[in-house]
């Protein structure tokens, strides 16, 4: 069968190194650190104090207040990361056939403050049911791909992924099967998360996922350092605009890189620990190879799962060089949630977005944060600590992993 070509054609980023993609991008570049202490609640009696929130977010800035409080934060960081992919897309709206575009969304919990919320007025009452007629349209996981389908009137492919944190890694590969195979010509795709709250914080804390280093918020998150304890919570969206390529040539649209393909596997292990051996963080990656139609040896730069997990991190990059074999030591490596922090299921979609602009800039961002060396890490490998690195990067390949043992990963290049 003869795929078509899928290209990147619009890009958006809300996160807690920038409220646009330019201001991501540069955070990225300088290695800034998205992690403070708490601000939305007070999280005093948590074990853990800090996350990478979003700085200076009104919702009201971009959606009137009525609007806004009929959806949780993680739809309303999905429209304005949209509403900026769009934009950036240049799409004509008004000439798109809306039965050949569609929106495939990713998000891994969904509105997780609306459920909390309403749980904790219901428990404060009487006893009576009474609940908010939104509830449940704020809060389950689809809703930022239905609303994006109804803000554009896109009436193709429109269904969310759920998959933890490889949740919007997930999407951007739907998306992009679904036009490789002629479904459709526009696909909005990406993810959302907003899971900073006291349900959140607690929760991860309960599992011992969360970084406790609340004396040093900004050094909390340092994948492959020795002394990592594990995760910084982080919030945002991230989107793309894809095309199927010769529609996108036709109106004349800039094109910011192509994808050529991903992968996806399950360790079928554990819920929440990585395969000891990393038999699926293998397999996707050589999937994804695969899949792409190029050898090993071709991906200049890796932008990994990385979470600053004791037993992740050491399990991904072991992954790495037995796929990769020597040329592992050709790379850059990076983890950009050590700027970012972990956007659990909006994690693909903004590291997604990372390897874009690397290929775009031909600059590599770093992994920050790196203090002391993990004796059980390769030191000849280029994990790109504390400084960004000029590269010309022409592939790119992007990790996630999630709860449950999802794994999925996404290869891009640059348009030639």
């Amino acid at each position: 069968m003869n795929f078509k070509r899928v290209v990147i054609t619009g890009i958006g980023a809300l996160t807690p190194i920038g409220n646009t993609l330019q201001q991501y991008w540069e955070g990225l570049k300088n290695g800034k650190s998205g992690a403070a202490p708490i601000a939305r609640f007070d999280a005093t009696l948590f074990k853990t104090k800090f996350a990478c929130e979003l700085k200076g977010f009104d919702p009201t800035q971009f959606m009137d207040k009525k609007e806004a409080r009929k959806i949780d934060p993680f739809v309303q960081y999905a429209l304005v990361s949209v509403d900026e992919a769009v934009k950036h897309s240049g799409l004509p709206l008004d000439k798109i056939d809306p039965d050949r575009a569609g929106v495939i969304w990713g998000s891994g919990i969904g509105g997780l403050l609306t459920f909390q919320e309403e749980v904790k007025a219901f428990a404060r009452g009487d006893g009576t049911p009474r609940f908010n007629p939104f509830f449940i349209p704020k809060m389950i996981p689809d809703l930022s791909a239905g609303h994006i389908s109804i803000k554009y009137g896109f009436r193709g492919p429109n269904f969310a992924t759920v998959s933890a944190c490889a949740s919007s890694t997930n999407s951007i590969y739907d998306a992009f099967t679904y036009l490789r195979l002629g479904k459709a010509d526009v696909m909005i795709t990406g993810g959302s998360e907003a899971a900073v709250c006291e349900a959140g914080v607690g929760g991860f804390n309960a599992m011992k996922a969360l970084s406790e280093r609340n004396d040093s918020a900004e050094t909390a998150s340092r994948p492959y350092d020795k002394d990592r304890d594990g995760f910084v919570l982080g919030e945002g969206a991230g989107a793309l605009v894809l095309e199927e390529y010769e529609y996108a040539k036709a109106r004349g649209a800039k094109i910011y890189g192509e994808i050529l393909g991903g992968g996806m596997s399950a360790d079928a292990y554990h819920i929440t620990a990585p395969h000891p051996e990393g038999a699926g963080i293998i397999k996707v990656m050589e999937y994804a190879l695969a899949d792409a139609g190029i050898s090993a040896n071709e991906v200049d730069y890796i932008n990994t799962h990385g979470t600053s997990t004791p037993l992740g991190d050491i399990g991904e990059i072991k992954a790495i060089q037995k796929v990769f074999g020597e040329h592992a030591y050709k790379m850059n490596i990076s983890s950009t949630k050590s700027m970012t922090g972990h956007l659990l299921g909006a994690a693909g979609a903004i590291e997604a977005i990372a390897c874009l602009m690397a290929i775009n800039e031909g600059v590599v961002p770093p992994t920050i944060n790196h203090f002391t060396d993990d004796d059980g890490l390769d030191p000849k490998l280029n994990l790109t600590f504390n400084k960004a690195q000029h590269r010309n990067v022409k592939i790119a390949l992007s990790n996630t992993f999630g709860f449950g043992g999802h794994n999925a990963s996404i290869i891009i290049r640059k348009f030639e």
